[in-house]
């Protein structure tokens, strides 16, 4: 399945938020592959960002993270770089964009 997501990062930590991305921890990324997400690409406008993931279920992949130490982490890490966050529990399993259009 394919999910796109909306996030915006503080008007000021712009430079962090990439810099951040540079680093992210192979403990996360090697759990966010074994939850079953084949890529996750992340597109930034400014201050606007734009996930797209192909992964197995999506709310899996919340429920398998959420707990996770290396996951919490990182969620407030990114929680103190961005004005619009997601939801990353379980919960936040339908907070996915809607498709308005498709080729």
């Amino acid at each position: 399945m394919r999910i796109a997501l909306h996030t915006r990062i503080r008007e000021d930590r712009i430079a962090q938020y990439e810099a951040a991305h540079r680093e992210v921890p192979a403990e996360l990324t090697t759990a966010i592959r074994a939850a079953g997400v084949a890529s996750w690409t992340i597109w930034r406008s400014d201050r606007e960002l734009f996930h797209l993931l192909e992964c197995d279920d999506y709310a899996r992949l919340l429920a398998e993270l959420e707990h996770l130490p290396v996951n919490i982490a990182w969620q407030a890490r990114m929680a103190d770089l961005l004005d619009v966050v997601h939801d990353y529990s379980e919960a936040g399993a339908e907070a996915g964009l809607p498709v308005v259009w498709q080729l």
